[in-house]
């Protein structure tokens, strides 16, 4: 009997990743802040409301004079204080660690910064004088990414006195035309195809982790399929150790080419893994920029959904983490 799976509305929200960018283009609220005020910063958030924070600390790592720590939990770090600047992400508002953390935040005396599109967390904000961008609400996290990431673009770049634009005007017109990522995503698709009922493994480099993370994200919620990330050269320390004879996985290369010794690594291990024949992709970007991230991630997003339509499976729907969240209420 063929199952017949409707991912049509997957698909729209994604076209809606240009918009989402453009959106907060016209509506962001600047902070008037600068990066000689703190000490450090801290970015909170679950899931895809999370993953925004991740991936632009990967872009400023090699500008931004402060350390960044990225967490996905219920509680702050003890060093959290005054000088720190937490940013807090919630698509919703209404993420149950995500407001922990902010009360955490308030506790400690952080000066805090609020993303979110409505919820509890603006109620807090509000009622406390915290600085808040409000983004769109009606998508699921996981496909608002455009604009949670963007509004921490535009953050970072003002405490740096930047002006990230131009740039991302031009992503807005670059990805308004979806067919040269469908297309890129069809062909790993098509190169991975006889694969699928393997485990995915995502292998990076230090500037992609954060995209590999996100894509991992994206096959597991959109097309309900195993995802683990790696990353080198870590990984050539411990995981390689595991690849004798056949294991039961298809490899997914994402790298930067920024360094001539991972890339080095990389190239080992894609011969150590052909030798028993395993699938091994890659997705090679020449030069690590803001775009690069945007539209690597944007193919990959659509990659996720070729394999959730291939797959005949629900990839709107996650019943199991509306469970967990129900099982929660009660307890």
């Amino acid at each position: 009997m063929n199952i017949i799976v409707d991912n049509s509305a997957q698909h729209r929200a994604l076209e809606q990743f240009p918009n989402q960018i453009q959106y907060v283009l016209d509506n962001y609220k600047p902070h008037g802040l600068q990066v000689s005020q703190f000490t450090n910063v801290i970015i909170g958030g679950l899931g895809g409301s999370g993953i925004g924070g991740r991936l632009i600390k990967t872009y400023v790592a090699a500008k931004f004079p402060l350390p960044i720590e990225c967490i996905s939990d219920y509680s702050l770090p003890a060093y959290a204080n005054k000088n720190t600047l937490l940013i807090l992400a919630s698509y919703s508002g209404n993420t149950e660690e995500t407001l922990a953390m902010y009360a955490d935040g308030k506790a400690k005396g952080c000066h805090m910064m609020v993303v979110a599109s409505g919820g509890k967390i603006v109620e807090l904000a509000q009622a406390d004088g915290v600085h808040y961008n409000l983004i769109q609400g009606g998508f699921q996290p996981r496909m608002a990414l455009g604009y949670s990431l963007t509004v921490q673009v535009k953050i970072f770049s003002e405490l740096m006195g930047e002006n990230a634009d131009e740039s991302l005007k031009a992503l807005v017109e670059k990805t308004s035309d979806k067919t040269e990522y469908l297309e890129s995503a069809q062909g790993i698709f098509e190169a991975i195809q006889k694969h699928l009922d393997k485990k995915i493994i995502i292998v990076t480099d230090a500037q992609f982790e954060a995209v590999g993370i996100r894509f991992a994200q994206q096959i597991q919620e959109n097309a309900k399929s195993e995802a683990f990330v790696h990353v080198l050269p870590e990984a050539n320390h411990n995981v390689i150790e595991t690849y004798y004879g056949q294991v039961p996985s298809v490899f997914i290369f994402i790298h930067s080419q920024e360094n001539e010794r991972t890339e080095n690594r990389f190239d080992f291990l894609n011969s150590l893994l052909e030798v028993e024949y395993h699938k091994v992709v890659h997705v090679a970007v020449v030069d690590f920029h803001l775009a690069a991230i945007y539209e690597t991630i944007f193919r990959l997003d659509w990659l996720s959904l070729l394999i959730a339509d291939f797959k005949r499976v629900d990839a709107l729907n996650v019943p199991n983490i509306a469970s967990l969240k129900e099982f929660l209420e009660h307890c």
